[in-house]
């Protein structure tokens, strides 16, 4: 099983442009991130659903995956937060999985709507292959690292080495793009996942929640951002001895 669209060969996202500069995919019908602030989701979501940056303190080293790397929106918060409580020596390395990079002309232009990561954001553009393609690795800063894999999540996933300590499930929502979501799919996150390893994501669909129980996850359901009444984060539970 692999993405939606995965039948195509990647290549950059076509986009529009609405309300200014709010992204908007064509190929899944869907805006890239919450209408209302998507900074701001991003911290509620993916970084309080994963107790970030409280699990980052007296850590020597943090993989976080994330399925959808779109704009780099999550990418950047997280780095600008990653810097307020990093400790000498302490390294991120954030590896996400993306179908159809954007360009970095379109991903400097979504991001200027937050003045608050501009300096993430400028980095970001002025590291960005054009075209991305395979494995994109940017050494942004001494200690921090990014990986954007190019290609179905899937194939992805299955071919990463990697054991992640946290996962931002962040495709296109259930409804646009469900095999982002499939049991196969959770399956290979939770496999790939360390124990005590976390995820969240703003989904909330039973299908969603029911896959990543059945992959193994322990869910939880919390109140989502902005009015949305819920998201799903959880932990892989230690195995029993």
């Amino acid at each position: 099983m692999t993405d939606t669209h995965s039948r195509e060969t990647g290549g950059p996202m076509q986009l529009e442009w609405r309300d200014g500069d709010m992204p908007y995919s064509t190929a899944f019908g869907d805006h890239f991130y919450c209408q209302t602030d998507g900074r701001l989701e991003c911290g509620h979501v993916f970084l309080n659903g994963n107790g970030l940056p409280e699990r980052w303190r007296g850590r020597q080293s943090f993989l976080i995956g994330e399925l959808g790397f779109g704009t780099g929106l999550n990418f950047c918060e997280t780095w600008r937060q990653w810097k307020l409580v990093r400790e000498a020596g302490s390294t991120l390395h954030f590896v996400s999985f993306e179908l159809f990079p954007m360009r970095g002309d379109d991903i400097d232009r979504a991001l200027a709507h937050w003045p608050e990561i501009d300096a993430e954001r400028k980095a970001l553009v002025a590291a960005w292959p054009d075209p991305a393609s395979g494995t994109a690795s940017l050494e942004l800063d001494g200690q921090t690292r990014l990986s954007v894999v190019c290609g179905p999540a899937f194939e992805g996933v299955a071919a990463s080495s990697e054991v992640f300590d946290a996962w931002y499930l962040d495709g296109f929502a259930p409804s646009r793009n469900g095999d982002m979501w499939s049991a196969e799919l959770m399956q290979l996150v939770h496999d790939r996942t360390r124990e005590g390893g976390s995820f969240a994501t703003y989904a909330a669909a039973g299908f969603v929640r029911r896959n990543l129980q059945a992959a193994g996850f322990a869910v939880e359901r919390r109140k989502g951002f902005a009015g949305k009444r819920e998201m799903l984060c959880g932990l892989k539970p230690a195995s029993e001895a």
